[in-house]
């Protein structure tokens, strides 16, 4: 013998849906497991219900954010602007070298203007600070 069909009362899943709920959430307000909901969601007229309600919950959100927006809700207006008109928070930091050229990762000096007795004393500071076996 079958179990008996679950009772979901339509009106109910509607407003649930309209806030929002997650299929986790319907399914505990009406004490079945979430796969029941999924089974129930491939029937058209459960489906139909669910998807309208939901977007009717989106239209309400949006509405609520746009009287916030117009009544000087910063917070509201910043969020609206990010999310439907695209606006970033980027600040575009660049930086060049000399005379705006590229940036110079690896310099190598010039010793062609050095004397003979200025590159000796490199190479003895250069001996005394690089490690042992390294030229």
């Amino acid at each position: 013998m079958a179990r008996p069909e679950a009772k979901i009362d339509l009106v109910e899943l509607e407003k649930l849906c309209g806030m929002q709920c997650t299929d986790e959430e319907i399914a505990a307000f009406f004490n079945v497991s979430t796969r029941t909901i999924e089974r129930r969601r491939k029937v058209k007229r459960f489906s139909e219900i669910m998807d309208n309600a939901k977007a009717k919950g989106r239209v309400s959100v949006r509405r609520s954010l746009f009287r916030m927006a117009a009544k000087d809700n910063v917070a509201a207006a910043i969020f609206l602007s990010k999310n439907l008109l695209g606006y970033r928070d980027v600040v575009n930091t660049e930086h060049s070298g000399l005379a705006g050229g590229p940036i110079q990762i690896a310099a190598r000096p010039d010793f062609s203007q050095l004397s003979d007795e200025e590159l000796k004393q490199l190479r003895d500071i250069a001996d005394k600070i690089l490690p042992p076996g390294r030229n």
